[in-house]
């Protein structure tokens, strides 16, 4: 029987990323079914597909989860996780990088590179995971692939080389590394096997110069030799290899198995994730070992929560061994939970296994206290452990929502939680100002799926409306303020007094607090009741009602009463001298101004550009794709784009789609700021 090290060079794992249409989810049926784990690919139009089991995947036909699959090969387990292609779910497509070796962007012949293509290839080069790309659909007619493979160089590198060629008009592939020679009958569709093998051995060779220098004596050097410096050229990002296939008619499939086995790396040979112990300047690298006998350290990558399982946590395992009888501690947590069972995932089924080793993904379910990024370890030692955080884009789509029947604001609440646990690009928060629940995604679709599954899953009626911008206000000039307070009704009465001076901060560095009182002519007691106080103004704003931002508060002078003076009363002087001093500071009020890309058909750019410049919006660029579609990238205010999608769907014929992501906050033109101050003061008088 093999050791559990031994075991770790046979488990591969993979993400499947990319735009949505590439074919990802269909190409996972076609390698289950090629690899023997299912008995017959399922269909997306059926609904009979392993990976978009969720009953909104199928109504809507493609991915809204990352869903992990595992399947053996000869003498490989491959982990594989199929994404969604949508911008809108995005963060799940990241959390997936998180867990695996290997980043396979798909691509779609039809098309080309798309918005996701490019993106994920910067987001898995950013983790430093070693990259493929898949040309899927390889057999659909009028492809131009010689002009594709110039694309993709074009644009990620000269690195990108193909391991096969198309042959017999896209209906097989042809081996390009292992096989310098194309046998009879069998040469590419373009190009030549030859010609695309000295490629890559040039390409490969290059990492190790004693390999070089063999293979320019000998001039060549069997492809059998060449797995370390292959390894070390995908670790490095020197080869990215493209295979070809078609996910319907099954051509390529069984020769990406065996790239899968032969070529891709496994734990010991990919670049290991990044853990830091600690926080801030004190925390420290540790780098987990791929040892099946070391303690155990294992990453949540995604928490799923079901009404009828309950949450559920699955992790990839990076050190050591888990076994059903494990006792696992969650990040800090004091308390350790024991594995009752163990799971590996193939879509909706849970397959129970006796352990897991490094590479290995794994879930367990009905912990509560699992959540997502957590670090699970069984040492003590082991706690303030953490991945490098994933900058996830900012969800800028708002919605405002309130049950339907009165009485369920707790239970939605708790719901909204649940389905936030799952995903780190949904966020809900209270706005306490305007005392709404809003919940924040990626885009139209993000929210309208959200709300697709807290009704089906969860029965929970809600409705909704925009809710109010989150504009911020700010000073632009330094000010002094200062208010007393005294109150006198009856018995003990309420006193304090307070100076202050406020200054204008850089754009985005918030709020600082400095204390500067000096003989205790504000005894030191209140001076925690006096920033109370001025967070309290910051929060309730000054002009309009909205959050102040970006200032520095210097509390010099006030005073005190033996008797009278109580944190309630340094409370209500710090901030109404905070209101004295921001009046006269020049406050202005920002809006959020969002980065938009939007890729629609060649004709229809006129009249997005013109649409854009018409809502004080800002054009940067302009990318061509296949296919008579073009991507056009710019800025605008978040406000200008209420209600954008059916404008969009106007000017494209319904082809167009769009993605937001939020870039700074800049000042409103002053009749704005008027408009938002005199509805703000109406308000207040009301």
């Amino acid at each position: 029987m093999s050791t559990p090290n031994a075991d770790i060079a046979g488990i591969r794992t993979i993400a499947l990323v990319g735009q949505t249409t590439a074919g990802k989810t269909s190409l996972v049926e076609s390698l289950l079914w090629k690899a023997g784990a299912i008995g017959a690919p399922g269909s997306l139009e059926r609904g009979t597909t392993v990976c978009d089991f969720d009953p909104l995947e199928r109504r809507a036909q493609h991915s809204l989860n990352a869903s992990v699959v595992h399947f053996g090969y000869r003498e490989v387990r491959v982990h594989l996780i199929d994404t969604p292609g949508y911008a809108d779910f995005v963060g799940q497509s990241m959390t997936a990088l998180e867990a695996v070796d290997t980043a396979a962007v798909v691509i779609n012949a039809q098309v080309g590179i798309e918005m996701m293509t490019t993106r994920m290839m910067e987001w898995a080069a950013n983790r430093r995971l070693c990259r493929m790309i898949i040309v899927n659909k390889i057999d659909a007619l009028g492809l131009d692939l010689p002009g594709l493979i110039e694309q993709i160089q074009a644009t990620f590198g000269k690195e990108c080389l193909p391991l096969n060629l198309p042959a017999a008009g896209g209906t097989e592939v042809v081996d390009c590394f292992f096989r310098p020679f194309a046998d009879p009958g069998h040469e590419a569709d373009f190009s030549s096997v030859e010609k695309a093998h000295r490629a890559l051995v040039d390409q490969v060779v290059e990492v190790d110069p004693d390999v070089v220098e063999r293979y320019l004596n000998d001039g060549d050097v069997d492809p059998q030799e060449l797995h370390a410096p292959l390894e070390q050229a995908l670790r490095e990002g020197h080869l990215i290899p493209i295979c070809f296939v078609s996910s319907r008619s099954g051509a390529g499939v069984a020769e990406l198995l065996e790239v899968f086995e032969k070529l891709l790396p496994n734990p010991t040979e990919g670049n290991p994730p990044q853990f830091y112990k600690g926080e801030g300047e004190d925390a420290t690298e540790l780098h987990a070992t791929p040892d099946a006998n070391k303690h155990v350290i294992a990453h949540v990558f995604k928490v799923t929560v079901d009404p009828y399982v309950g949450k559920m946590g699955i992790f990839r395992i990076h050190q050591g061994t888990v076994t059903k009888e494990s006792q696992l501690y969650i990040g800090d947590g004091r308390k350790a939970f024991k594995v009752g069972h163990l799971f590996m995932l193939r879509g909706k089924d849970h397959i129970e296994v006796v352990r897991g080793i490094p590479g290995d993904v794994c879930a367990v379910a009905k912990v509560d206290e699992m959540h997502f990024d957590a670090v699970l370890h069984d040492a003590a030692e082991d706690d303030r452990l953490h991945l490098k955080p994933l900058e996830f884009p900012v969800p800028v789509h708002g919605l405002a929502i309130e049950p339907k029947r009165r009485g369920d604001e707790q239970r939605m609440w708790e719901i909204l939680q649940k389905l936030v646990d799952e995903d780190p690009c949904l966020k809900v928060e209270h706005v306490a100002t305007t005392n709404e629940t809003v919940v924040y995604g990626l885009g139209e679709l993000h929210l309208r799926t959200l709300l697709d599954r807290m009704n089906e899953t969860y029965k929970c009626e809600v409705n909704t409306r925009p809710p109010r911008i989150a504009y911020r206000e700010t000073i632009t000039a330094p000010a002094e303020g200062h208010h007393r307070h005294k109150k006198q009704s009856g018995g003990a009465g309420q006193f304090g007094e307070v100076f202050l001076r406020i200054e204008p901060l850089p754009r985005g560095t918030g709020f600082e607090f400095v204390d500067q009182v000096k003989g205790g002519t504000i005894p030191t007691q209140f001076i925690p009741a006096v920033e109370k106080g001025i967070r309290q103004a910051l929060d309730s704003g000054v002009i309009a009602g909205y959050p102040v931002k970006d200032v520095r508060v210097i509390v010099y002078d006030g005073k005190s009463h033996s008797v009278d003076s109580k944190d309630i009363a340094f409370a209500t002087a710090g901030r109404k001298a905070f209101i004295d001093a921001a009046l006269k500071a020049k406050p202005i009020i920002l809006e959020p101004v969002v980065k938009v890309e939007i890729t629609a058909p060649e004709q229809s750019m006129g009249d997005i550009t013109g649409d854009l410049s018409a809502k004080r919006g800002q054009v940067n660029g302009t990318h061509a794709l296949q296919a008579g579609s073009m991507t056009v990238s710019g800025q605008v205010p978040l406000s200008e784009l209420s209600g954008y999608q059916a404008r969009l769907n106007g000017m494209t014929g319904g082809q167009g789609r769009y993605t937001l992501e939020l870039s700074h906050y800049e000042a409103v033109p002053p009749t704005i700021q008027q408009q938002l101050a005199s509805q703000y003061k109406i308000k207040d008088e009301d």
